[in-house]
């Protein structure tokens, strides 16, 4: 079955991943983090963040960006930057691409951006805003990816505790 992506290039802030990690999991998407990491995967935060879901997490770690493509040779990745022409929503996310996040002090590097044009994607904001937080940068587009695939093989439903939806 195939399965969307996220990938954090070089993430710094830990719960930010952890955030992310329980919503990968939530969402049945792999985890893919590119080093170096701005933490130990083994920190308090980034456990606490992720709560207890972090051992259900589907993750792969790589050493560099290099690494990462050599990995995942053909990969369909789309690159979210605040720097592209076209938003999120512009883009049809294909069942098993890959949604590339920046660390959140730099984003991912323009030399990369620029190879990727076509594919890099950016979520709209007012004013001078630089950007959002980047765990809900990734949800955001995520929940985009999973809508434009049917939510498929996800719980669609839910049920009151003590009561029924009529």
């Amino acid at each position: 079955m195939a399965k969307l992506n996220i990938v954090l290039f070089e993430p710094e802030i830990p719960a930010n991943t952890g955030n992310i990690g329980r919503t990968c999991v939530a969402t049945d998407t792999r985890l893919h983090l590119i080093e170096p990491l701005g933490f130990h995967l083994s920190e308090k935060a980034i456990k606490r963040a992720g709560m207890d879901y972090w051992p259900q997490l589907d993750v792969t770690t790589y050493i560099n960006y290099e690494d990462f493509l050599q990995r995942n040779p053909g990969a369909k990745i789309y690159y979210a930057t605040t720097k592209s022409k076209q938003t999120y929503v512009d883009v049809n996310y294909e069942p098993d691409c890959f949604i590339m996040f920046g660390k959140e002090s730099a984003g991912i590097p323009e030399e990369i951006l620029l190879e990727n044009q076509e594919t890099c994607i950016r979520i709209p904001m007012v004013g001078e805003t630089r950007s959002l937080n980047l765990s809900n940068s990734a949800a955001i587009v995520l929940y985009e990816a999973l809508r434009q695939n049917n939510f498929d093989h996800m719980k669609l439903g839910g049920n009151l505790t003590k009561y029924e939806w009529k």
